[in-house]
């Protein structure tokens, strides 16, 4: 068993200690509701709110973040740079920050923010599913400093549309200081494009300290426990898509 298959096996039974399957899928339906036609609320914690939503946001997800960004990783090279840690702000339950380190040829360690408290947990128990050294906390992304350099990376996966306009606005200034201090940098985000006004003037900003900008398609199988969970809420994920902003 590969360590991602061991990592599925390990999320299976850790959220379905206490849901049924039909639950999960009704849960699984809510979420993917909220992120496509209540985006709105995606920066009150809607994404998160109850104990069905949590295991559907951890075992499809998350699985999803992950297999998603190792490979955004490895198109771009940024497993070849080597990084002392990686800053992964809204971590969620760790998945994306975790694809980044252990795609790297020497896994950094990783210092994860989230404002939920049950993020925070989940990502935790993920560092240490994958023996990575990691630690999770809950916070503020909008109002922490971020003390990073060139021995850094700052990941900031499905985290930005979550934000309020301000909070981003704030959040935009540090990132583009700290691209500009040579820190590299990974945003990621779902390829739709509704209700996310806000990316072009990310896209402009960091391309402006050297980034670029890509849209990906990965043909690649998605494991059969993700199938599963997907074909009980009618949903189909062919393939792995994302967006992405990145100076490495």
């Amino acid at each position: 068993m590969s360590d991602v298959e061991s990592w599925l096996a390990a999320l299976e039974e850790r959220h379905l200690a206490n849901l049924t399957r039909s639950e999960l899928t009704r849960a699984l339906r809510a979420l993917s509701s909220c992120y496509v036609e209540r985006r709105d609320r995606l920066a009150q914690g809607a994404a998160l709110e109850g104990a069905g939503k949590r295991a559907a946001f951890a075992l499809f997800y998350g699985p999803l973040h992950f297999l998603t960004v190792s490979h955004v990783v490895r198109a771009l090279g940024a497993q070849e740079r080597t990084l002392r840690e990686i800053v992964d702000l809204g971590c969620g339950t760790g998945a994306a920050g975790a694809a980044w380190s252990l795609a790297c040829n020497r896994p950094p360690s990783i210092a994860a923010i989230d404002r939920s408290a049950w993020a925070v947990q989940e990502a935790n128990w993920t560092y240490r599913h994958f023996a990575l050294r990691g630690r999770a906390a809950t916070g503020d992304i909008t109002r922490m400093p971020l003390r990073v350099d060139q021995r850094s990376g700052i990941l900031l996966a499905y985290a930005v549309n979550e934000l309020s306009r301000e909070g981003r606005a704030v959040l935009l200034e540090q990132i583009i200081d700290r691209a500009r201090a040579g820190a590299a940098v990974l945003i990621v985000e779902p390829i739709a494009r509704r209700g996310v006004d806000w990316w072009d003037e990310w896209r402009s900003g960091l391309i402006s300290e050297g980034a670029r900008t890509d849209e990906w398609r990965f043909s690649t199988p998605v494991p059969p426990l993700l199938r599963s969970i997907a074909k009980g809420a009618g949903l189909d994920p062919r393939e792995l898509t994302a967006r992405t902003i990145s100076k490495i």
